[in-house]
């Protein structure tokens, strides 16, 4: 038998509007679902009738392969549902306790905290975001930068949080679930890294490079192929542009910026030794207030899952049903809990979307602790 294709192209028209008529039918009914929930105080999500639902329907299905589609399409079906209850409900924040701004006020008086010496990146970071009329000052550690924020003697801190060539900056996320501190913005600088040495120093009289473990890995390739030379890592990139000029000694040198060299006085033995010229950091500002940005355009979680078959898969099909784009996950390990794993996502959206709302009072189901680090803006 010879199929005719447009006659079944057809066929699968006539189907297409029926569903069409039909969903627009289910939405109408989630509507008055909605108004249900309004008057009686009840959640939108209800997770125990909703598997329940989704058992019945696979039941319905022929074969395993429909089964598994019909659950697919349910699940999607279910997920709009609740974003239209939330939209109807004016509740998309989902009660998050964070008041939306539309700009940082910041004065002379306004104290801002930076990590690490001056002519570092980060205080290059600060500049660039805050301006120079400000209280800048300077921390040495990102616990300090953290704890300075959180007692509240600076309304803003500026921290490295992860670097396009090496990753995550080690520390910073574990900081940010210890400290009761949101993330606000963010801010990228182009990193350029220099060999910088006392004036009159010689690429072959040097013994040791010092500089941050994230400014070694970035000039690995480079740092290989100068023989005899040994690393040592520092707190920071300008910390260890200062510990050469303070020491004096023409055996070392730092990993730094041209800035760091400016400011100490520092000769540039060799620039731009970076392995990759594309290479960027990320920057974070973090602030004690529960406060977003109008603009806003990125949410960061984090969250464990339960131990159950599938856990991790539910928890992110929540970003996929409510069209939130996935833009980074990390795990790290949770201390004291062997192969147990704390996992740190960005996804594209702003608090007051319904999306995010469904998505957030979704996957409370599949974590144990879900925490809003902050909702980002671009800076």
């Amino acid at each position: 038998m010879v199929v005719d294709l447009q006659e079944s192209r057809k066929k699968i028209d006539d189907i297409d509007r029926e569903i069409v008529s039909l969903f627009q039918k289910r939405m109408d009914v989630a509507a008055d679902v909605a108004a249900y929930k309004k008057s009686t105080g009840k959640k939108v999500f209800d997770a125990k009738r909703e598997e329940e639902k989704i058992t019945c329907l696979r039941e319905m299905a022929e074969d395993e392969f429909y089964k598994t589609g019909i659950e697919e399409l349910f699940r999607q079906i279910m997920s709009i549902s609740r974003k239209y209850q939330y939209q109807k409900l004016g509740t998309a924040a989902n009660e998050i306790p964070f008041r939306e701004v539309d700009r940082l006020d910041v004065t002379e008086d306004t104290r801002v905290v930076c990590f690490g010496e001056h002519g570092a990146f980060t205080e290059q970071a600060m500049e660039e975001i805050f301006g120079k009329k400000i209280t800048a000052f300077n921390k040495q550690s990102f616990r300090e930068v953290m704890e300075t924020v959180a007692n509240g003697d600076a309304l803003f801190g500026v921290l490295p949080i992860e670097n396009s060539t090496t990753g995550a900056v080690s520390g910073i996320n574990e900081l940010l679930m210890e400290y009761d501190v949101t993330i606000i913005a963010e801010h990228f600088i182009k990193v350029e890294q220099s060999l910088l040495g006392l004036p009159g120093a010689k690429m072959e009289n040097l013994y040791t490079v010092y500089s941050h473990a994230q400014g070694l890995m970035q000039c690995s390739k480079f740092l290989e192929s100068q023989k005899g030379i040994a690393t040592k890592t520092y707190a920071s990139t300008a910390g260890a542009a200062k510990k050469v000029k303070d020491e004096g000694d023409a055996t070392q040198a730092a990993i730094a910026s041209k800035r760091a060299a400016q400011t100490f006085g520092l000769h540039v033995l060799c620039e731009n030794i970076n392995n990759e010229d594309n290479n960027y950091t990320r920057f974070i500002v973090v602030t004690n207030q529960k406060i977003f940005l109008s603009d806003a355009n990125k949410l960061s979680l984090c969250f464990e899952v339960k131990h159950e078959a599938g856990s991790l898969y539910h928890f992110l099909a929540n970003f996929y049903y409510n069209d939130l784009n996935l833009t980074k996950i990390e795990s790290c390990p949770i201390e004291n809990r062997n192969w147990e794993y704390r996992f740190f996502v960005d996804v594209e959206g702003n608090i007051n979307s319904p999306g995010v709302g469904n998505a957030l009072a979704s996957m409370r189901e599949y974590a144990n602790n879900v925490t809003v680090l902050g909702n980002v803006a671009k800076r």
